[in-house]
């Protein structure tokens, strides 16, 4: 199931967060390790808000996601169903991890 998903993202996290999307530390996470990492460089932010889509198979969305992963990086997640990915408006989320700076 694909799911558009909006939180907001915990302040002071931001290198902690890179780091470990980009050592293989979530990568290597079974079963959803690499669609983590693939969602977060889909990801777009506005405000201070994050959104981005994200598949996954658990009976509650994003159950293992959250326990393993998101819920140490992001507050107030909230999921949607939806049948294709919508069109996410906003700046690179990954970019902002990687430099530490929102574009204007």
């Amino acid at each position: 199931m694909l799911y558009r998903v909006r939180a907001r993202f915990v302040d002071g996290k931001r290198e902690e967060f890179f780091r470990i999307l980009t050592d293989g530390t979530v990568a290597a996470q079974e079963p959803d390790g690499q669609e983590i990492v693939a969602s977060m460089r889909r990801a777009v932010h506005h405000d201070d808000r994050v959104e981005w889509t994200e598949t996954c198979y658990c009976a509650t969305p994003l159950a293992h996601e959250r326990a393993t992963v998101l819920d140490r990086f992001f507050q107030e997640v909230e999921t949607e169903a939806v049948d294709s990915p919508p069109p996410l408006a906003g700046e690179s989320f990954w970019s902002y991890l990687e430099t530490g700076t929102k574009e204007k």
